[in-house]
């Protein structure tokens, strides 16, 4: 696909000798979730040490870099800028100090309101260092009247709109909050039994908590603030309860296939919707192919369900840096090359059905279609495990604007013919949801259906909206 960027990933670990290194393993296993910067914040019961860095979680947390990361209590951050520019300014967890002691946040998601509320703080004295809307958070806490930390921070959070999955983390206390939508996914684990067992892990996803072989416990529900203390582990519930809105996008593409989330095993969920994706589009062929590695759970659900045998006929380079010298002599295709590669002894002279995720722009899925043809296929027929992406995401994935959806202008017919596909075919609106017996209620599928949980407020829908995209995607 024409790759959505990938949003943030949290990590955090509360009461354990060796906190920053568990949380350096979970940002590990949580890198798909975001690849330009990273940071962990330690606490030794007495201050807070930092370490925040562009780059990946392995290049950037040397040895000596988690021996200096002390304490029994951690918190991290992976960062795709979906909001705010690419710079280490923005690179997360921050640390502030003020006036209860210091303190630091780690956030995934977008706030709505964040440049409205922005422009209020500024009016009133605040100075920004960053452009991150995770930075308004932080000023509200710290304007708060309310006198203890706690009572702060339900209050800034009771100001915001949208989508937060939130780490804070003092010399004392770890707090973990989530949204009352429930937009982006936070789990909540315990170590095993064992010199450690009581120790507390909230991550973004469960793979995180496999690594360092922590059991998952469950999710940190939506609207919920937990506190971890020395007085053990303590759940607050202070916002009024709306209905919730959980990412459906998460188990088309983000999150990964090993995880479980909203209860339910990721992998699974992307079979079923390529089984579905072949009841609803079957056609005659004599392979099926994924656009790994995104594409392939759903390709293996569609080639079981139609009986028609899966092949990898795209071969994906798994070792790709972040940017490449392009030769000045032309390689035709030659950024889908790079990272995948068609096989001509698979492909050559059949009538492939090339699965995929989504089609963001198009601009992608027409060079693997080309590239497939230019490695002898017959017939290339499209097949997406996902409704039509009309829409942009205002919660925490950064999706292109309207008018760069392929989808949101144009109709299918249109779009096979950009694409350059025998047959295209997207899953459809009521096909996502068959895993769960058509249940759609609890989800976010706002890019598919334009049907957005929290909007643009009052009168300034307009003006807010403008100032979400400048901030979104200024440079």
């Amino acid at each position: 696909m024409d790759k959505f960027h990938d949003e943030c990933a949290v990590m955090g670990v509360y009461g354990h000798p060796e906190a920053a290194n568990m949380v350096y393993l979970g940002l590990y296993a949580l890198q798909h979730r975001g690849q330009e910067s990273c940071g962990i914040v330690s606490s030794d019961g007495k201050a807070l040490i930092s370490h925040r860095q562009m780059g990946l979680v392995a290049d950037v947390f040397k040895e000596d870099v988690i021996k200096r990361l002390e304490g029994q209590s951690a918190i991290g951050h992976n960062r795709y800028s979906t909001q705010g520019q690419s710079h280490l300014k923005n690179a997360q967890p921050f640390v502030v100090e003020y006036s209860q002691g210091p303190i630091a946040i780690a956030h995934n998601g977008n706030l709505v309101n964040g440049a409205i509320l922005r422009e209020e703080l500024e009016r009133s004295g605040s100075i920004f260092q960053s452009t991150s809307d995770t930075e308004v958070i932080i000023h509200l806490i710290a304007t708060s009247k309310e006198i203890s930390l706690m009572g702060r921070i339900v209050e800034a959070l009771s100001r915001v709109r949208g989508a937060y999955s939130l780490l804070f983390i003092t010399p004392e206390r770890m707090i973990a909050a989530r949204d009352p939508y429930g937009f982006r996914p936070l789990v909540l684990g315990k170590f095993r039994e064992g010199p450690n067992s009581g120790s507390h892990v909230v991550a973004s996803e469960t793979c995180a908590l496999d690594l360092i072989e922590a059991d998952y416990v469950r999710e940190v529900e939506p609207g919920e603030i937990i506190t971890f203390g020395p007085n053990g582990m303590e759940s607050l519930k202070p916002f009024p309860p709306v209905p919730h809105a959980k990412c459906i996008f998460e188990y088309i593409y983000f999150a990964r296939p090993d995880s479980s989330l909203y209860g339910h095993n990721v992998y699974n969920v992307r079979k079923s919707m390529g089984r579905q994706l072949a009841k609803e589009s079957a056609v005659n062929a004599d392979l099926v192919t994924p656009v790994p590695d995104s594409g392939v759970p759903a390709a293996i659900g569609y080639a079981e369900e139609s009986k028609i045998p899966l092949e990898f006929g795209l071969i994906r380079n798994h070792y790709v840096g972040r940017t490449f010298i392009e030769p000045q002599q032309t390689i035709r295709h030659f950024g889908v090359k790079i990272k995948l590669n068609a096989q001509r002894e698979v492909l050559n002279g059949k009538r492939v059905i090339v699965v995929d995720d989504s089609i963001v722009r198009g601009t992608t899925s027409r060079k693997i279609i080309r590239m497939l043809r230019d490695a002898g296929a017959k017939e290339v027929h499209m097949r997406i495990s996902s409704p039509a992406t009309t829409g942009p995401c205002y919660y925490g994935i950064d999706t292109p604007t309207r008018t760069e959806l392929i989808a949101s202008s144009n109709s299918l017919e249109e779009i096979r013919r950009f694409i350059e596909a025998d047959t295209l075919a997207y899953l459809s609106n009521e096909g996502m949801y068959d895993y769960f017996d058509g249940n759609r209620q609890g989800f976010c599928d706002a890019c598919f259906s334009g049907n957005y949980p929290v909007h643009f407020e009052d009168e300034g829908h307009t003006r807010q909206l403008h100032l979400f995209d400048a901030l979104q995607h200024r440079s």
